[in-house]
């Protein structure tokens, strides 16, 4: 077979070649891993959980990249092109370099079948060893122990959250999802924790194993006011005033002393000053989490598709101060818990514009609105078909001093990131 010559053709290869978008397990990665023959070189760390993935992992890139390591991120999904997925020295890498990786990891898998997620986390690897890096950031896709990032040694694990998501896969219980997470924990090595309460099982399997775990509000914690806050271990150390991360959102405090405490553990491998953590705290970027664009009406850009998340953009919505209305625009997938999601904000929204998602999974606004109004939202109900369509129209129809909240999805945000930059 000839292999594809560009990117597109290589991601359009990969999602015919592989009809089942999520299979769990590790043997055909690791085989694959072995095959490749790429020996780690370098600290790894493993990031898991249901929310706060995506900005934990921004943090640490952002705060190794200050500390002056040569640094690889691998993340999913992606907003507007597949290279936000594979980051080496803080940015997204090119076309020529993802091509060669996917090669590889296909003339070494032969006929072992890897999904559209596999292949592209094999190519990363591919590309990171390829860079000569000193630290490598690895996000978890779903779950933990099974997902594929797990074929590799994390010198330090840490878990974000652990809340009710991906349920069809993970278990239906906080208690079942909480052992898959803390599978990415390992013997002996720094498991950080950034949930303040953990499901038993968590702590259990990490005890079992023999990991060194640091949870959140015991083992470390955060303090602070209004203008300041202060990173502390139990341990007896302290570190104080510290500017707050230049993420938005309250729970960005959980995500930055997590983050502060993955540097503690692993000092003595892969030393961070101080200044480098005020520095990437300062600097970091993330769009699509409680991103808010500048100029009016004020407009929120927000991946939140759980409950948890959810909860958080509740609050963050209500930190923002006073605006006549607000109007929501939302598009979910079918396998979420969409009424949990909107019961938590059902009140923060004044006008509802519901949009169809497109794929198997997408949810048609119709069925959407109707769960809205089995929910009992108060506001208005209109029913769209895309994200951009539905955006169009709260623009038009917002005034300068409303809000319009965007979320429910990647794809929606992701659509709407979109249809803004497209040429007028």
């Amino acid at each position: 077979m000839q292999l594809p010559e560009t990117l597109d053709g290589w991601l359009s290869l990969l999602e015919a070649r592989h009809g089942q978008s999520i299979q769990l397990g590790l043997d055909r990665v690791r085989a694959v891993r072995d095959a490749l023959d790429l020996p780690q070189t370098c600290p790894v760390f493993t990031v898991g959980g249901t929310n706060g993935k995506g900005s934990t992992c921004a943090l640490l890139e952002a705060v190794l990249l200050a500390a002056g390591y040569r640094v690889g991120l691998y993340t999913s999904p992606h907003l507007l092109r597949y290279n936000e997925r594979v980051r080496i020295d803080g940015r997204d890498v090119e076309d020529a370099v993802l091509v060669d990786a996917f090669a590889e990891v296909e003339r070494a898998r032969g006929d072992i079948p890897l999904t559209y997620f596999e292949h592209g986390t094999l190519a990363a690897w591919v590309a990171f060893c390829r860079a000569g890096l000193e630290a490598i950031i690895l996000e978890v896709g779903l779950g933990g122990r099974l997902d594929a990032v797990n074929v590799f040694e994390p010198d330090c694990a840490i878990v974000t959250s652990v809340a009710m998501d991906h349920m069809d896969y993970l278990g239906d219980n906080r208690e079942a999802i909480g052992f898959e997470k803390a599978g990415i924990f390992r013997a002996g090595r720094p498991a950080i924790c950034s949930d303040p309460q953990p499901p038993a099982s968590l702590l259990a399997h990490a005890e079992a194993i023999g990991a060194r775990l640091w949870v959140s509000g015991r083992d470390f914690g955060f303090s602070g006011d209004q203008n300041q806050w202060a990173f502390w271990t139990a341990g007896g150390s302290r570190r104080g005033g510290l500017a707050y991360p230049s993420l938005r959102g309250a729970n960005q405090l959980l995500n930055a002393a997590a983050v502060m405490a993955a540097c503690e553990s692993v000092r003595d491998i892969l030393p961070v000053p101080m200044q480098a953590i005020r520095q990437g705290f300062m600097l970091v970027e993330l769009p699509g989490r409680f991103q808010v664009l500048p100029g009016r009406p004020s407009i929120v850009l927000d991946v939140a598709h759980n409950p948890q998340a959810a909860g958080v953009l509740n609050e963050n919505l209500a930190s923002m101060g006073f605006f006549p209305e607000t109007w929501a625009v939302i598009g979910m997938l079918a396998d979420k818990d969409v009424a949990g999601v909107v019961r938590l904000l059902r009140d923060r929204i004044d006008h509802w514009l519901v949009a169809s998602l497109p794929g198997p999974r997408g949810l048609g606004a119709e069925k959407l609105a109707a769960i809205l109004r089995e929910v009992g939202v108060s506001g208005d109900i209109a029913e769209y078909v895309s994200p951009a369509s539905a955006y169009e129209v709260a623009v038009g129809r917002a005034a300068e001093g409303d809000r319009i909240v965007v979320f429910g999805s990647f794809l929606t945000v992701a659509e709407v990131m979109a249809a803004r930059n497209a040429p007028q």
